[in-house]
């Protein structure tokens, strides 16, 4: 199977600019690989490090030692080192992120950003239509809301507009920051379903989920993320 994303003894801490600058250790020596097709999750308690580590991937967090490895097409790039540039076009081309929270901008209907999403990826604006309204059917977001800003939402509705927006494109690499969060037992239900549906296509997936059940159904591996926490004296 191709390894399409894979961390090399990677480590983070942050600096309390506000405490003396104090160094609040987060992870150390994380190493794991996804390959294609494959749905890896990030388990382990609340404060663990798992939404760093994806956001070090997503190159919103820089790394302090160690490499993040994403291949993008015939090419592997490493989001440590990357000029933010490269990472811009790693995005478009290739690495995807469903994080909890819709950032819409104001006024844009819930059609026009999921459209966007596609569009920005290169989706022809026909297609990217089709697969907008595809998604949104299946998540099931009622056709009335669809010409609305998400804004005037409830969150479970923002949410799968959220979803929608990081599954209507063709990542080959795509994080998922605990996307049915704020979702019922039917919509939990249909996101397994395209979560599945992204593995037969031979997506890699690496993702939090909180939901033991909807963990359970998607996960090909659990990597404790503990075992990269960082030693502290006592």
């Amino acid at each position: 199977m191709t390894v399409m994303l894979r961390l090399e003894r990677v480590s983070k801490s942050f600096v309390m600019h506000l405490q003396d600058g104090k160094v609040l250790p987060v992870v150390s020596g994380v190493g794991l690989e996804v390959a294609a097709g494959e749905c890896v999750v990030l388990g382990g308690p609340s404060g663990a490090g798992k939404s760093s580590i994806l956001k070090m991937i997503y190159g919103n967090y820089r790394c302090d030692a160690g490499r993040i490895l994403v291949r993008d097409r015939d090419e592997t790039v490493d989001v440590a080192s990357a000029a933010p540039r490269r990472i811009v076009r790693l995005r478009q081309t290739t690495l995807g992120y469903v994080s909890q929270f819709l950032r819409a901008i104001p006024r844009v209907s819930a059609l026009d950003l999921v459209v966007a999403a596609a569009r920005d990826q290169g989706v022809p604006a026909g297609e990217a239509e089709i697969r907008a309204r595809g998604l949104l059917a299946q998540l099931n977001v009622p056709e009335r809301l669809w010409s609305l800003p998400p804004a005037t939402f409830s969150g479970g509705e923002q949410q799968r507009v959220n979803i929608a927006r990081g599954f209507v494109g063709d990542h080959s690499v795509l994080l998922l920051d605990e996307p049915t969060a704020s979702l019922d037992a039917r919509n939990r239900a249909a996101v397994v379903d395209l979560i599945a549906d992204k593995k037969r296509r031979g997506v890699a997936l690496i993702g939090i989920f909180h939901d033991e059940d909807v963990r359970d159904r998607v996960a090909d591996r659990i990597v404790d993320v503990t075992a990269f926490a960082v030693a502290t004296a006592a």
